[in-house]
C-alpha cells in the first residue's frame, strides 16, 4: 500500500505527458518517441470506466477498457488471517488457500503495439457455433488486465486506439469524462459472449521469485453420439521478480481426467517458444487449450504441485484443476 501511495504522489507531482517507443520501420533497432496523451494518477480505489485509455504497466501496450468482470484471486503467497473481517471478505478454496474479489479489465489491445509484446495478441478464443465442431475461433488484439496494471491517460484524439472493433463499440462524446462511451454493439456482444469471456479464477504463487499467474476459462462442451468433450482455455503469465536471468526451457504436464483417462504432454518451451525472463524483460504471456472427456480433471507439472483450480461459471458443468 505504500508503494502504491508513494507512486501516485509522485504522478500527482509530475504530471508528465505520457510518450511511448513506436517501432516505425521493421529494423528492430530504430525506435522513435511520440507523445500519446497526459498521464493520470491511478485509481487506488473504485474502478475505470469504458472507455478508459491506459497503458499496460508491464507489457507497455496502449490499450482501452471496455468492461470490468470480478474474479477470485487465489493467491498462495498471501498468508491466511482468520479474523471476523477476512472471514466476511474471503472464500474458503480447500484447506490452504482463500480468494479475495478482485477487479479485472476486458480491453482492447492498440494493433500498432500488437509486433511488439511479450503475449499472445490472439489469446481469447472460442469454440465454433457448430454443436459438433471442434474449430476454435479468435478475436485478435483482446485481453484481460487487472486493475493494478492500468496505467490511464487521457489525449485529445478522436481516434486514439486502431483496433478494428474500436469504433464498432465506443463512440466520441467530447463532454464525458473519459470521453469514448459503450455503443449498443458492445452491449450485445457482451451479452451474447458472456459464457466464453467471464473470468471468475485467477491463481497465483511465486516460486524462487518467478511469480507465475494462471487463468482458466471453461469454454463449452461438444457432444456427438459417442462421447462429449469438454473445452478449457488457460492463460499463464510468467514474471521474473529477481535479479537473475531465467529461461522457460520445457513444459511437461500430466493431465487427468475423471473418467480415468491421463496424458502426458511434454516438449520444448510453451507455444514455440523459450522465453528469456530478463530484469529489462521479466514477463511473458501465453494461452493454450486443453480438452477433457469428462465433466472434471486437472492438470499438474510433473514434480509439482497443482498450482490451480479452476470451475465453470453459472453452473455450467465441468471442473478443472490446473
Amino acid at each position: 500500500m505504500e508503494l502504491i501511495v508513494g507512486l501516485t504522489k509522485r504522478l500527482k507531482k509530475s504530471l508528465l505527458d505520457v510518450s511511448i517507443r513506436i517501432l516505425t520501420v521493421q529494423s528492430s533497432h530504430y525506435t522513435r518517441l511520440a507523445e500519446v496523451g497526459r498521464l493520470e494518477t491511478p485509481k487506488v480505489q473504485g474502478k475505470y470506466d469504458t472507455g478508459q485509455l491506459f497503458l499496460h504497466r508491464v507489457f507497455g501496450y496502449r490499450g482501452v477498457v471496455l468492461f470490468p468482470w470480478l474474479a477470485r484471486v487465489y493467491d498462495r503467497d498471501v498468508p491466511n488471517k482468520r479474523d471476523s473481517h477476512d472471514d466476511a471478505n474471503f472464500s474458503h478454496v480447500g484447506k490452504e488457500v482463500k480468494g479475495q474479489t478482485h477487479t479485472f479489465y476486458q480491453v482492447l489491445i492498440d494493433s500498432r503495439d500488437c509486433p511488439y509484446i511479450r503475449a499472445q495478441t490472439e489469446a481469447v478464443t472460442f469454440l465454433g457455433n457448430q454443436d459438433s465442431s471442434r474449430s476454435l475461433y479468435a478475436i485478435p488484439g483482446l485481453d484481460y488486465v487487472a486493475h493494478e496494471d492500468i496505467l490511464p491517460y487521457t489525449t485529445t484524439e478522436k481516434q486514439p486506439l486502431q483496433h478494428e472493433l474500436f469504433d464498432k463499440f465506443l463512440m466520441y462524446y467530447p463532454d464525458k469524462d473519459p470521453p469514448f462511451g459503450a455503443q449498443e454493439t458492445l452491449r450485445a456482444w457482451q451479452k451474447k459472449n458472456h459464457p466464453w469471456l467471464e473470468l471468475s479464477d485467477v491463481h497465483k504463487e511465486t516460486t524462487e521469485n518467478v511469480r507465475i499467474t494462471v487463468i482458466p476459462f471453461y469454454m463449452g462442451c461438444r457432444e456427438s453420439q459417442a462421447t462429449s468433450v469438454f473445452w478449457w482455455r488457460y492463460c499463464i503469465r510468467l514474471e521474473n521478480l529477481g535479479d537473475l536471468t531465467v529461461q522457460l526451457r520445457e513444459r511437461h504436464w500430466r493431465i487427468f481426467s475423471l473418467s480415468g483417462t491421463l496424458e502426458t504432454v511434454r516438449g520444448r518451451g510453451v507455444v514455440g517458444q523459450e522465453p528469456v525472463l530478463s530484469s529489462s524483460l521479466p514477463a511473458f504471456q501465453y494461452s493454450s487449450h486443453v480438452s477433457l472427456q469428462a465433466p472434471s480433471g486437472h492438470m499438474c507439472e510433473v514434480e509439482g504441485d497443482c498450482l490451480v483450480q479452476g470451475y465453470v461459471p453459472h453452473g455450467a458443468r465441468g471442473w478443472l484443476h490446473v
